[in-house]
């Protein structure tokens, strides 16, 4: 029976960290599902749910624990299940640029929070603008909406809500 595990990676960045995590699980028996990894700074971080079976997971959380004290990585280890699908939740992608300003993730999640909507993926980026060199701010989120909400109503809503912080945004469906 397969087993899932979620896997939380931090430390030092280095050429090959991916290579020698994935290493390890694919050695214990282990097969990545989903994964998030980038860069942080000066280190890497990695999110990973893994599957396999209870001697493949059992043996993941006993060399993975080792190399992480090995490799300079804090790694932390937890079981799973599989997340029950509700069949009536809309995914939606929401794409955000601005001025980068305090508290724009913080008011984002609230918005969606007080909707009883559903953040599936949150991904944020800082850059410098192309001719200017101001400090702009980008989020791209996945979001899953209730079916009983009027879709166009929310998009109303939001669309204003981004007016008011200054914030450019696009929120549209996403095709499967």
């Amino acid at each position: 029976m397969e087993q899932l595990m979620v896997i939380s990676a931090i430390g030092g960045d280095r050429t090959g960290v991916v290579r020698d995590l994935t290493r390890v699980i694919l050695d214990c028996g282990g097969s990545v599902k989903e994964s998030r990894m980038t860069a942080l700074g000066a280190e890497f971080a990695a999110q990973l749910l893994v599957s396999g079976n209870w001697h493949a997971v059992s043996r993941m959380e006993q060399e993975l624990a080792r190399f992480g004290e090995t490799n300079s990585l804090t790694i932390q280890l937890k079981r799973t299940e599989v997340k029950p699908l509700a069949r009536e939740l809309l995914p939606y992608a929401i794409d955000v640029v601005c001025i980068d300003q305090p508290g724009i993730i913080h008011n984002l999640a609230s918005f969606f929070a007080e909707r009883n909507i559903e953040l599936g993926e949150v991904t944020t980026r800082s850059y410098p603008a192309a001719n200017t060199g101001a400090p702009m701010f980008s989020v791209q989120m996945f979001v899953n909406i209730p079916a009983s909400l009027h879709i166009s109503r929310l998009r109303e809503e939001f669309m204003d809500f981004c007016d008011q912080l200054n914030l450019d945004a696009i929120m549209e469906p996403v095709k499967s």
